[in-house]
């Protein structure tokens, strides 16, 4: 990403056919639930087509959650690059990152958080990893914002994961035809995020890129 907002912008799947008709039946009817045969129709493949791309079922798991998370940890770091140094506004770029991503990502979230349990124990480690890896960034910021005065929390781990948590589970109940727009959930939601941390709230009120 090579401009500051582009972290912001979502324009359609970034899947591949495959991938977005394995997402599409996991969400309806989970892992367990699916058939090859019914992933393949839905990409306008045969089954010895989509084989020649993937070899079974477990790697169409793994190649949506790995693109989901290297989407997520791209957007976070490129938020965060162009945030500044300040930890109260890298915390407010990197938690505002989140929150989109499951905003317009939802399925994908949603799969990732709940077919975690499908995975490989080797390519569970490995989600895991990349799960990790996302959740440090936002401690150490958390952390910065503790060590500088700009954040009172006396438990910066626990608030941080708190953050995480409550943005992950924006892809449960999110709905565009709600009654919160994107902008309008970010703004409620960074609030309370910040209000976690033992942000000061006062100076705030209008986010980066959002008039």
């Amino acid at each position: 990403m090579t401009a500051t907002r582009t972290w912001r912008t979502y324009e359609g799947s970034n899947l591949s056919p495959a991938l977005s008709s394995a997402l599409n039946t996991f969400v309806e009817q989970g892992y367990h639930g699916t058939s090859v045969r019914q992933i393949a129709a839905g990409a306008g493949l045969s089954v010895p087509g989509l084989y020649h791309h993937f070899p079974s079922k477990q790697a169409l798991l793994v190649g949506i959650m790995d693109a989901s998370m290297d989407e997520l940890l791209e957007r976070t770091r490129s938020a965060e690059a162009g945030a500044g140094s300040s930890p109260s506004d890298r915390f407010d770029a990197v938690v505002e990152s989140l929150l989109l991503f499951h905003i317009h990502r939802r399925d994908a979230a949603f799969v990732c958080s709940t077919e975690i349990r499908s995975l490989d124990p080797a390519n569970r480690a490995a989600y895991i990893s990349k799960r990790d890896e996302e959740q440090r960034l936002l401690d150490a910021i958390v952390a910065a914002g503790v060590d500088a005065g700009l954040f009172d929390t006396p438990h910066p781990r626990d608030a941080s994961r708190a953050v995480t948590t409550m943005c992950v589970g924006v892809a449960t109940w999110y709905r565009p035809d709600g009654p919160l727009s994107p902008s309008e959930l970010v703004a409620v939601y960074l609030d309370i995020a910040r209000r976690t941390v033992g942000a000061a709230t006062g100076g705030h009120e209008q986010l980066p890129g959002n008039p």
